[in-house]
């Protein structure tokens, strides 16, 4: 498809708009929400104590609000994560990105790692809201990922997700860095989720080109804090701005 031929919300409702880096203060949310408003985003993403926050500033707004859990390294019990999951639904979120045990997965333990998984999305439907499921590719190994797929298609999970954006792994030379969604591993999740588990990729897309890829290999929803660049370019590349 031609950039001439595409509504800007058709990419705006690609996005969850994140606001979840450690140093954002009050005001910054505020501006976050306001970003997603005007682009009329799919969802803001954000830490649950600012769910109360977020939902004032959206009332009455198209866009919906997706809280994490376990966020960002996936560490809590599957106890806390169900709570935390529906005491954010209870807050007004609607949608619920969860980060996996990732020392879990690692150890092999898929009966652990599958029970919290299928605890997790019966909360989360219970409360007619979805799940998004982090895996934290970084950490992983091919084999990981397929098999958490099969058990989130198992557990009929809304979304499996790539990355937080914030899982640094540490480098030879001592330095911290992340790769974030790639091609490679995107293409991995499709192919191995079934058509009712959808793709969602977090972490260095941060262009216009970047979302488009990604919508090319199948991704229905993308994480970025670059919302307003990407769909800005969107708008100035020829876009058509239905907004």
């Amino acid at each position: 498809m031609k950039l001439h031929e595409i509504l800007v919300s058709s990419l705006a409702k690609m996005i969850d708009h994140s606001l979840l880096h450690p140093t954002l203060t009050d005001r910054d949310i505020v501006a976050g929400c306001k970003i997603a408003q005007k682009y009329k985003v799919a969802t803001v993403c954000v830490k649950p104590y600012s769910i109360g926050t977020v939902r004032k500033i959206l009332d009455a707004s198209p866009v919906d609000i997706c809280a994490v859990v376990a966020f960002p390294h996936g560490n809590s019990t599957t106890e806390i994560k169900v709570k935390e999951a529906v005491q954010a639904l209870s807050e007004g979120a609607c949608e619920i990105d969860a980060v996996i045990n990732i020392g879990k997965v690692l150890s092999g333990d898929w009966e652990y790692v599958s029970s919290e998984i299928k605890a997790i999305n019966e909360a989360v439907v219970s409360k007619e809201a979805i799940l998004k499921l982090i895996f934290e590719n970084d950490f992983l190994e091919d084999e990981h990922i397929i098999q958490l797929c099969r058990i989130c298609g198992t557990h009929r999970v809304a979304f499996v997700k790539t990355s937080t954006g914030y899982g640094f792994v540490k480098q030879e030379g001592g330095s911290y860095s992340y790769k974030g969604a790639t091609e490679h591993q995107v293409g991995l999740m499709q192919k191995h989720s079934p058509e009712y588990v959808q793709v969602k990729a977090a972490g260095g897309i941060r262009t216009l080109d970047g979302l488009l890829r990604m919508r090319e290999l199948g991704v229905t929803r993308i994480g970025a804090t670059a919302t307003e660049a990407i769909l800005e370019e969107a708008i100035s590349r020829g876009c058509i701005n239905d907004l």
